[in-house]
């Protein structure tokens, strides 16, 4: 390992459990040192996060613009952008995705104005990585109780999904099925990959479930098809739940 690799992650084995009791969450890094971006999207990749990283402001904000991540790591510094003029933009587009500022500036105007424009949590370089996985996870804990809390019914449609009392229109689901749904529609338009969903609804990834998996997809293909909604498989990758953009309703 480089120097600088030392420096910045000074990894320790007390929180490398952390990934392993979570979710998988997708985490884009945002930093102008490849170097630095490349080793922590190794080490939280190897954690069990999926990890991705960008060097520039612009195309960070195309990424972030393009595809659904849960939180972002990202240094004042980066190419392209000036990185508060970027943080605000971002904040703007994304007034809900997590953010923690990993940088060198430690003076009080730049982290008063890094919190005035949105973001979540600042942290100085050089930075311990048993204390960034532990700030990453207090930050997604906080974030999933809030979304618990609000993403309860969702409007499919011509049709109102109940997750709370199990019910799609006026019919009752089982809490399978009802399950399912409720992952498909908290990652609306995003791909919900399919041993995720195995392993959180059936605690098993085996051909047997996949099957099962599949039953239970088409039951609700089915329910959903009149209401304007469709579930699409993507191979090798798993389901995305979108609207059926033929339907007339």
């Amino acid at each position: 390992m480089q120097n600088n690799e030392r420096i910045y992650l000074r990894m320790s084995k007390n929180c490398s459990n952390f990934a392993a009791v979570i979710k998988k969450v997708k985490i884009l890094i945002a930093d102008s040192d490849l170097s630095l971006a490349t080793v922590l999207s190794d080490y939280l990749s190897s954690r069990g996060y999926d990890a991705e990283h960008e060097t520039d402001g612009n195309e960070l904000l195309s990424r972030l613009l393009a595809a659904h991540y849960d939180l972002l790591l990202m240094d004042i510094v980066l190419e392209g952008m000036n990185g508060f003029k970027l943080l605000k933009e971002i904040r703007r587009q994304k007034p809900l995705l997590p953010i923690i500022i990993l940088t060198t500036k430690t003076d009080r105007e730049a982290q008063l104005r890094a919190f005035e424009l949105g973001c979540d949590d600042y942290q100085f370089k050089p930075f311990t990585m048993d204390i960034l996985i532990c700030r990453i996870e207090a930050i997604l804990r906080r974030t999933r109780l809030q979304e618990e809390s609000k993403l309860r019914v969702f409007q499919l449609g011509s049709v109102s999904f109940d997750s709370v009392h199990q019910t799609l229109g006026g019919q009752h689901l089982s809490g399978r099925l009802n399950d399912l749904l409720l992952l498909l529609c908290r990652r609306q338009d995003d791909i919900v990959d399919k041993h995720l969903i195995l392993n959180e609804l059936w605690q098993e990834d085996n051909a047997f479930t996949a099957r099962s998996l599949h039953v239970f997809i088409n039951t609700l293909r089915t329910m959903l098809a009149p209401h304007g909604y469709k579930i699409l498989a993507v191979r090798n990758r798993g389901y995305k739940l979108v609207k059926d953009e033929n339907s007339k309703i």
